[in-house]
């Protein structure tokens, strides 16, 4: 058991992965900022690459060794599309796997998209003592999975339990 207390203020990396969207074009990300903000959490950094193992890859690997950053949640690039790698690069980097993030998530989306959900392809894990969360880019998606799924697991009042909780002991051995 940790002897470090849970933080009171999260924070959180936000990852756009799009070919194609700027600051002035990405309404997910720029959503996803004002609401963590929102939730009384820290937006450390905000990022946008291409889709390209490479570069998503580059910025995990940065914000993963960062210990100010305590969640990141990226939005984009989980679709089917030949373009398409965001999980096969968060992947990489999971020590384990939130599984059950993808089926909460899919039971929302159903509510919002109907079986449209089976096209996502989100997912969740953690990689050293860092959240990992990969939304679909849509602007609906990203605020289900927030509303819905990430905004009460990052609230420390959310009973019976919550990730802030689980923060100090990710690094367990």
């Amino acid at each position: 058991m940790s002897d470090n207390p849970a933080p009171k203020t999260v924070g959180f990396a936000v990852l756009t992965i799009s070919d194609t969207r700027d600051e002035s074009t990405d309404t997910s990300g720029a959503y996803l900022i004002d609401a963590i903000r929102e939730a009384d959490h820290a937006v450390i950094d905000r990022a946008i690459v291409r889709d390209e193992k490479e570069a998503i890859a580059l910025k995990l690997e940065q914000w993963i060794a960062d210990p100010a950053i305590h969640a990141v949640i990226s939005t984009g690039g989980t679709g089917l599309t030949g373009r398409d790698i965001t999980p096969e690069v968060f992947k990489t980097f999971y020590d384990k796997e939130i599984e059950g993030f993808s089926v909460v998530f899919h039971m929302v989306s159903f509510e919002s998209v109907g079986v449209s959900t089976l096209q996502s392809r989100a997912t969740a894990g953690i990689a050293g003592e860092t959240f990992l969360f990969a939304l679909p880019g849509s602007s609906g998606a990203v605020r289900d999975g927030w509303e819905k799924v990430l905004r009460a697991e990052f609230d420390p009042e959310h009973k019976p339990c919550n990730l802030i909780e689980m923060i100090p002991r990710l690094g367990e051995k």
